[in-house]
């Protein structure tokens, strides 16, 4: 359990006013025009200076795509509720692919990837932009945090306001404590009115329910919710399913290592 769950935030590490204050670049895979990348960039505003850059469209589970040789238009855009951002017509990651070449100003101290409309748990950090620009960020050699609401119809910024108090406890101590390198946060905060707390957590296990539509000139994936194993205390899934915002750690080093061994006594020869 992190030393800042059970009902309060704790004590508030005393950084703000004390030293420069911290640059944050705010995005998402909702579109620039989501309700909830307003919440979560107003949130860090009270934190440090913030710069926008989003997909100008919806890139929801568009997963780690990067757009390489091909034109991708931009333009200056304002979130839904006035404030000024960067609209690129592509992916979450691309985003911050090009804002790290130098299409806004960079470094920051850390970039923040949400709220994301709707839970990204177990397998799904695999398919969500929300995290794989957080992913992006890291690969560039920056900290990142992703945060998701567990909530498909959060639909105005009011539905993110306990999300963005969450966020911006959590960023508060992100800018303290750092994070290691190619390592991100990914946080999911479940749709009540004031989280339990924040538990530290492990990828839990969804089930995911597609079913394929067709007719005779198109394919589709459609179907019910995925759903998840939710007794397994210590997950994702069941922190989210208890009312507690999950705080998973997760590493760029996608290698098995307690798989390394047992492949080396298949004795492979070629």
């Amino acid at each position: 359990m992190c030393k800042i769950a059970e009902g309060t935030a704790g004590s508030r590490p005393p950084f703000l006013g004390e030293m420069m204050a911290p640059y944050i670049v705010v995005t998402n895979d909702d579109g620039v025009q989501a309700p909830g990348i307003a919440a979560l960039a107003a949130a860090m505003r009270a934190l440090g200076r913030v710069e926008i850059i989003a997909p100008a469209t919806n890139q929801s589970a568009s997963g780690h795509k990067k757009t390489l040789f091909q034109e991708l238009p931009y333009f200056k855009a304002q979130t839904a509720d006035g404030q000024s951002a960067t609209a690129i017509s592509g992916s979450p990651a691309d985003c911050i692919a090009l804002a790290a070449l130098g299409l806004i100003d960079w470094a920051p101290d850390l970039v923040v990837s949400g709220i994301n409309r709707g839970a990204n748990l177990g397998q799904d950090v695999t398919y969500s932009g929300t995290v794989t620009a957080a992913l992006e960020a890291a690969i560039s050699g920056v900290p990142a945090v992703a945060f998701s609401l567990d909530k498909r119809d959060a639909n105005a910024t009011a539905d993110y306001a306990e999300s963005a108090r969450v966020a911006a406890e959590i960023v508060r101590m992100v800018l303290v404590k750092k994070l290691p390198p190619l390592t991100i946060l990914n946080v999911n905060i479940p749709s009540v009115e004031r989280v339990k707390g924040i538990r530290l957590t492990r990828q839990g296990v969804r089930i995911y329910q597609d079913e394929l539509e067709r007719s005779e000139t198109y394919c589709r994936i459609v179907g019910p919710e995925p759903s998840g194993v939710v007794d397994e205390e210590g997950t994702d899934l069941w922190a989210v399913h208890h009312g507690y915002a999950s705080l998973t750690p997760i590493h760029l080093d996608m290698t098995a290592h307690r798989l390394l061994a047992d492949i080396a006594a298949w004795d492979i020869t070629v």
